[in-house]
């Protein structure tokens, strides 16, 4: 059975994640979401909780399962017998990224392929930040991620007042 890795920040989880996750989980026997500690990375969600929401919304997939790490991920993917790192990309921006990090990870770890899997069309322009700041605005993210991971992010991005409002 081939075990692939999709690791990110999942700051948080976006509809844009879970298309990559879906394909994943179609193309491979076992799919490990890897929620990655990057201590240079300001995040609003805790490691606990990007784990508690990922497992939440990934729970209808059998073979799919999360974890977290805070090394590297290739060490990761050695450790547990994975032989393909996933990348979601959204477009050329992403694949320039995304093509110098499998080469990275290329070097250190040859025997892992990095496979490079496009989110939906209509999903290209979401990204955590940006479903952050929609948030922030008070604008409706629905369309963008889970009602579990709008529910969380309201209790820690209460919608700014609007410029308009009274004071």
């Amino acid at each position: 059975m081939t075990i692939a890795v999709y690791a990110g920040s999942f700051d948080p989880v976006t509809a844009g994640h879970l298309s990559i996750l879906r394909q994943a989980a179609r193309l491979f026997g076992h799919v490990v979401v890897v929620v990655a500690v990057n201590p240079d990375k300001h995040t609003l969600l805790t490691v606990a909780e990007r784990v508690e929401l990922l497992r939440e919304v990934v729970a209808h997939h059998p073979n799919v399962t999360v974890a977290s790490t805070d090394g590297l991920i290739v060490e990761y993917a050695r450790r547990i017998g994975a032989s393909v790192l996933l990348r979601g990309v959204r477009g050329a921006t992403d694949a320039q990224f995304e093509t110098t990090l499998a080469q990275a990870n290329r070097a250190l770890a040859p025997e892992l392929s990095t496979l490079f899997l496009p989110a939906e069309s209509h999903l290209a322009e979401v990204s955590s930040s940006r479903l952050k700041e929609k948030l922030a605005r008070g604008e409706d993210v629905s369309d963008f991620c889970p009602p579990a991971v709008v529910a969380r992010l309201r209790q820690r991005l209460p919608p700014s007042p609007s410029p308009w409002s009274s004071r």
